[in-house]
């Protein structure tokens, strides 16, 4: 199973959109997913529909060892899958200040889960607090979405920074796998600018071993698309809710390539097709 968490410590970033939207694309080219929503605000919850109340069982039961992710989990469909989240798991993060190992709860609670899947996908809240290290110590892989503006790569350092420690304390496994822009406008030279800034940063941190070496800059560029915007308040990924649009088309190239198969790239690549190299 590959694990992966989608985290960015700035928000509206399109941190959200990428997880849910790339779990639904992911589990529609027949993967077997779980997306795990452990943001209090549980945006990546009502996305999909889900908006839970005082007596159903969250993210926030399990963490405070009131309930197994079996009991939490709620099915979209066949192949996609759900741990939601609600406002009460904002007060996990002081109800485990004082617990021993508070940051490995979920990993040992994902051990113990019974379901087996192809992909596991977190969406972290914006911040590196308990319930981001947490993420970080469940999973192997890292997916950074970020906006093309200039401040992009501002406070990527102590991200990057959280990830070395936490792989050098608590998780040997974890790299950072995937970098992905996300509001992306072609017709700009802002966009472009900011692309090759980002490409020249993470070539300059790849050349050292470990964590960074074979991070990937996604090819695919998810557009500014409207119906991206507007999916989340009927309750539905894009693909439910408009599958023809950009916001779709650029969720399926970017599952393609998590996934390692030929793509062709979108309105802001050439048009001729990549072979990617399928990822561990």
């Amino acid at each position: 199973m590959r694990s992966m968490a989608v985290i960015n410590q700035k928000g509206g970033v399109g941190k959200t959109t990428t997880a849910v939207n790339l779990a639904a694309a992911l589990s529609e080219e027949g993967q077997r997913v779980c997306l795990i929503d452990l943001d209090p605000q549980a945006h990546a919850s009502l996305h999909l529909g889900l908006n839970v109340v005082a007596d159903q069982t969250s993210v926030y039961e399990i963490l405070c060892d009131q309930a197994s992710i079996e009991d939490a989990r709620c099915w979209i469909n066949d192949n996609l899958a759900v741990v939601p989240s609600n406002l009460d798991l904002a007060a996990a993060e002081m109800e485990l200040a004082g617990e021993v190992g508070r940051e490995v709860i979920l990993r040992d609670k994902l051990e113990l889960d019974p379901q087996e899947f192809d992909y596991l996908i977190l969406d972290c809240p914006p911040s590196l607090g308990v319930l981001t290290l947490n993420a970080l110590t469940a999973v192997n892989e890292v997916f950074l979405p970020l906006q093309p503006h200039f401040l992009a790569l501002h406070g990527l350092s102590k991200l990057l920074k959280t990830i070395e420690i936490v792989s050098k304390r608590l998780n040997p496994g974890l790299r950072l796998s995937g970098v992905v822009l996300c509001m992306y406008d072609s017709g700009t030279r802002l966009a472009a600018e900011v692309t090759r800034d980002v490409d020249e940063f993470l070539k300059l941190q790849s050349q050292a071993a470990g964590l960074w070496s074979d991070v990937k800059f996604f090819e695919t560029r998810i557009r500014r698309n409207i119906r991206l915007a507007e999916a989340p308040s009927f309750g539905q990924s894009i693909f439910q809710y408009a599958p023809g649009s950009n916001g779709a088309e650029d969720y399926r190239q970017l599952a393609h390539e998590v996934l390692g198969v030929a793509v062709t790239s979108s309105a802001t690549t050439s048009t001729e097709k990549k072979q990617f190299s399928k990822a561990a």
